[in-house]
């Protein structure tokens, strides 16, 4: 799941002024991938460090990070490597992209072995063995844990592979079509819940990808949260309505597509009283949330932009008072 813009002046993963480079382990673990994925795509797409000093190891800069997040991002969200790749490049990670470089510091540890694994059995079409992994690590690990450790790098590769030699998507399918059944599993019924009213998930607009939707609902459920789920392709009409009709403490819309991230449309959302924290996340909201700095602030709705999921989590729980 993975954007930002926290309320507080030094929110979480925060690089205020920072300029040193990092090695491609460092960043490995602060992006939540392997070496081997850097890597690949220094070589395939030429997103790599460019910092370098004579008999030196070349390191990463702030706007190599500000990139290489941006591209973890949109590929976890669906799109596809090469497409992900050339946005990056494209993105001014030295100016507005310090904003998402300065996200991301809870390093994160990748269960290589664990996710190769998984792999492995995902292209061998062994279903069961999938499910019994995954769902194991899920009850043992937790919903963040396993998403951060073996889920986002499991896609990770799985769309390298299909940039690569484009073969794979039938694994791909088969593998989303497991975690979203398994993060739905659960996602059970929430007993004695420490919000009195549900808040809201949708995916907003036309928006199709909503599998870390599934992931922030199955987190919270974890936390004794209880939330109404919208899903995919929930119009701001329809958001409106179960607002007037429910008042959540809390609404999260996720838009991994920049014809869906429009922030214009959060003014459409009912003012009611107490006002429910308006979090949005997904790469989508990037252009918009620019446009809108860039203006001075256009729009009159305040949101909170988190760029994962344990912010998205950290957020509704502060709405909810927990």
């Amino acid at each position: 799941m993975t954007s930002s813009g926290m309320t507080s002046n030094t929110a979480p993963g925060r690089i205020e002024g920072n300029t040193e480079a990092l090695t491609v382990a460092a960043v490995a673990r602060r992006l939540g991938v392997a070496p081997a994925t850097l890597r690949t795509w220094d070589r395939r797409y030429g997103l790599g460090p460019t910092d370098h000093s004579t008999g030196e190891h070349r390191r990463y800069t702030a706007g190599d990070i500000a990139r290489l997040t941006l591209m973890r991002k949109l590929v976890i969200s669906g799109v596809s490597p090469a497409e992900a790749a050339q946005r990056a490049l494209d993105f001014d990670g030295e100016s507005f992209g310090q904003e998402i470089s300065n996200t991301l510091t809870r390093e994160v540890t990748v269960r290589e072995e664990l996710v190769e694994t998984v792999l492995r059995a995902a292209r061998a079409y062994d279903r069961n063995f999938v499910e019994e992994l995954l769902r194991s690590e899920m009850r043992m690990r937790g919903i963040i844990n396993t998403w951060n450790e073996v889920i986002v790098p499991l896609l990770i590769l799985l769309g390298d592979e299909w940039a690569d030699a484009g073969t794979g998507i039938e694994t791909e399918h088969l593998v989303s079509e497991i975690i979203k059944r398994l993060l739905q599993e659960m996602n059970t019924s929430v007993v004695d819940p420490i919000n009195a009213r549900p808040v809201l998930l949708a995916c907003i607009g036309e928006e199709m990808h909503s599998l870390p939707l599934y992931a922030l609902a199955a987190a919270l459920s974890e936390r004794k949260i209880q939330a109404q789920f919208l899903g995919a392709r929930t119009p701001i009409e329809a958001i409106s309505a179960v607002v007037k009709r429910s008042a959540p403490p809390a609404i999260f819309l996720w838009a991994q597509l920049n014809k869906n991230g429009d922030l214009a449309a959060l003014d459409q959302i009912p003012s009611i009283r107490p006002a429910p924290r308006v979090v949005i996340g997904g790469p989508g909201w990037g252009a918009s949330i620019t446009h809108n700095a860039i203006n001075k602030g256009s729009f009159q709705k305040s949101a909170v932009h988190v760029d994962d999921l344990i912010e998205a989590c950290e957020e509704i729980l502060r709405a909810v008072g927990g």
